[in-house]
C-alpha cells in the first residue's frame, strides 16, 4: 500500500449495528462478474448507538462506490443511502414513534451518510503527493448528536 492509499480515509455511519467494537476489521465484496477488481477497505467502529454504528474506513484500493458497496456486502448500508438500502429501516425496532425519529435523520442528514475526512493521492503530472483534509459536514455531525441523544435516552 502506498503514501497515497493511506491516507484515504472516510467516517460511514451505518443504518445497523457492526457486530466488531474498535477493531479494524477488512471488508472485501466478492463479485463473479467478467472484470470485476480486487477491493479492500479496512474499518473501526468508532461508537454505537441504538441500531446505528459510527465507523472510520481506510481504503487500500480506491473503486467507484467502494465503501457503500463494502458496508452492504457485510450487511450494514450506510444511513439514508438508497442505491445500497440505506434509506429504510431494516430491522429492530417497527414502532411508529422509532420510524418518525428516522425520518426526522433522514431530513437531518438527507444525503449518504458518508464523508471523505482525509484524502492523499500522487499527482498525475507532478508526482507530487497532494494530501486533503476536512472536517465533518454539520449535517452529518447533527445526526451523530442525535443518535447519540436517543441512544443516551433509551439506554440510560
Amino acid at each position: 500500500m502506498d503514501n497515497a492509499q493511506q491516507n484515504a480515509r472516510a467516517f460511514a455511519f451505518s443504518g445497523k449495528k457492526c457486530n466488531e467494537h474498535g477493531k479494524n476489521l477488512p471488508a472485501t465484496a466478492v463479485s463473479a462478474a467478467a472484470g470485476a477488481r480486487h477491493a479492500v477497505t479496512h474499518y473501526t467502529v468508532l461508537a454505537r448507538y441504538s441500531g446505528f454504528t459510527y465507523c472510520e474506513c481506510r481504503l487500500e484500493t480506491g473503486r467507484t462506490h467502494q465503501i457503500r458497496v463494502h458496508m452492504k456486502h457485510i450487511g450494514h448500508p450506510l444511513f439514508n443511502d438508497a442505491r445500497y438500502g440505506g434509506d429504510k429501516i431494516l430491522r429492530g425496532n417497527t414502532t411508529a414513534k422509532y420510524a418518525q425519529f428516522i425520518q426526522n435523520c433522514f431530513k437531518t442528514c438527507p444525503r449518504q451518510a458518508l464523508h471523505a475526512k482525509t484524502l492523499g493521492f500522487v499527482h498525475p503530472t507532478t508526482h507530487q503527493e497532494m494530501n486533503f483534509d476536512s472536517e465533518i459536514p454539520a449535517d452529518m455531525t447533527n445526526l451523530i448528536n442525535k443518535w447519540r441523544e436517543y441512544s443516551n435516552a433509551i439506554n440510560p
